[in-house]
């Protein structure tokens, strides 16, 4: 099996996601999200045992079909093979989203406040919505607010510094 050829359809699956009926976002027939999840675990068989990407890819096609209970063992046992990097952290992104729609966003906010320190890549603006959601969930919508601005404040056409400071000021108290 070629990785780049794996890797390929597995985009493709992802991309043809709409086209099944049953997708969660499309709201239709439980036969629909089934296929889909089988397309998936089709892909996933061809995966050497032990791979992180396995468990990934499965808990990725659950939650998409509006099962975050199925998906969260996923997740985890996909963290604990190794998996790293981008879709490591898309994971953990993902694994918080789930454990709050399961009611432990506590256990979310633990998993993605070290993300804040992780070296910075595109899914920065993705962990503090994700923390922010959690946080909100907690009834600690002034930290999740912060979150969300300080995010949104870098790319505005003007008034960055005043919303970074806005920010700031709803978890810091003013001297």
């Amino acid at each position: 099996m070629s990785t780049q050829d794996w890797e390929k359809r597995v985009a493709a699956a992802w991309a043809a996601f709409d086209d099944y009926a049953g997708t969660a976002s499309k709201g239709g027939s439980a036969a629909g999200a089934a296929e889909f999840r089988a397309v998936i675990d089709a892909l996933v068989a061809e995966l050497p045992d032990g791979s992180p990407l396995g468990p990934f890819e499965r808990a990725c096609a659950w939650d998409s079909t509006g099962h975050s209970d199925q998906a969260v063992p996923l997740y985890r046992e996909a963290l604990a093979r190794g998996l790293d990097g981008y879709r490591g952290r898309r994971a953990r992104i993902q694994l918080s989203s789930s454990l709050r729609n399961v009611g432990r966003p506590e256990e979310g906010v633990e998993l993605l406040t070290p993300e804040l320190d992780a070296p910075s890549d595109e899914l920065d603006d993705a962990i503090r919505a994700c923390l922010a959601l959690c946080l909100s969930s907690l009834g600690r919508d002034r930290e999740g607010l912060s979150l969300v601005l300080g995010a949104l404040a870098p790319h505005l056409p003007r008034y960055q510094r005043s919303m970074a400071n806005y920010a700031r000021l709803l978890v810091e108290p003013e001297d």
